[in-house]
């Protein structure tokens, strides 16, 4: 009699959420997983982010994880880069997941023990919304701004010293950026920042005075002291609600997301070990 496959449900429909979602589906053959959210792609904020990769520093989360988690992304997305499927790498996460039976769901997670009983295991990867689902006071934004132009003569990155003013070319547009606003949690774009930005890269390239833009975007990156990736146990009227957290990666979402994926993923292959009647073979 075959085991019944062990239901996780993963909040957030993000870089963070979907990257976890399909590292578990690709290395945790016991389970089925659903992504709830109420957004996806291109209405998130990794859609915001010019989604250059460069390491960010965590102050309060250990160097050398950092370093294996940046090493662990770096080596996926460069083997991406050089498959077949490069040209298509936009999409690669929600098309990989699917194709590896996964779920999505498209609703607001108000409160986190409305899963309970149809999933065995959560796995956090909120963002800001652990503030409310979770509990977490010290994860704030920063909001982020940029601004896409038209502008197909620019072929190389440019970016100054502290990574406040860059330009960087992409398939259908050049991004230039950016703000650093935290605490602001309005995520609307602003047009004074707009002038701002595109002033100082018109300083950094004067090639762009003049330039036609595409769009004006901003995101709220989800910012915390260190990244949070434990696991939990929620505990209400006497039942259990087991948890994975993931969640807290600030600007830093597409240096480390497959890194973290895989942490995450790992310390899910702990928990249900754990659990009576899972079958426990796994591909990590």
């Amino acid at each position: 009699m075959p085991v019944p496959k062990v239901k996780v449900a993963v909040i957030g429909g993000g870089l963070v959420g979907l990257s976890t979602a399909l590292c578990i589906t690709e290395c945790l053959p016991q389970c089925s997983v659903t992504v709830i959210s109420e957004k996806f792609s291109p209405n998130t904020t990794g859609d915001v982010a010019a989604g250059c990769l460069i390491p960010h520093t965590c102050p309060d989360t250990p160097l050398h994880q950092q370093k294996a988690w940046f090493k662990e992304t770096f080596d996926y997305l460069f083997k991406i880069a050089n498959s077949p499927d490069a040209g298509d790498s936009g999409i690669h996460l929600i098309s990989g997941f699917k194709n590896n039976g996964g779920y999505l769901e498209s609703r607001k997670v108000s409160n986190v023990w409305d899963l309970h009983g149809t999933y065995d295991v959560v796995v956090n990867c909120s963002g800001l919304g652990s503030r409310d689902l979770f509990g977490d006071h010290s994860i704030y934004p920063v909001k982020g701004q940029v601004l896409e132009v038209k502008a197909p003569w620019i072929k190389h990155l440019i970016r100054d010293g502290d990574g406040n003013t860059y330009i960087y070319p992409g398939i259908s547009g050049v991004t230039l950026g950016g703000t650093r606003q935290t605490g602001d949690w309005n995520c609307f774009p602003n047009t004074q920042a707009s002038k701002g930005i595109l002033d100082r890269c018109c300083h950094l390239e004067p090639s762009l005075h003049g330039v036609s833009v595409i769009q004006e975007k901003a995101g709220l990156r989800p910012t915390r002291s260190a990244l949070r990736i434990e696991k939990d146990v929620l505990i209400k009227n006497g039942q259990q609600l087991p948890v994975i957290h993931n969640y807290g990666h600030g600007g830093g979402g597409f240096s480390i997301h497959w890194g973290t994926a895989k942490t995450a993923t790992k310390l899910l292959q702990e928990l249900i070990t754990s659990m009576p009647n899972v079958y426990a073979k796994s591909k990590l």
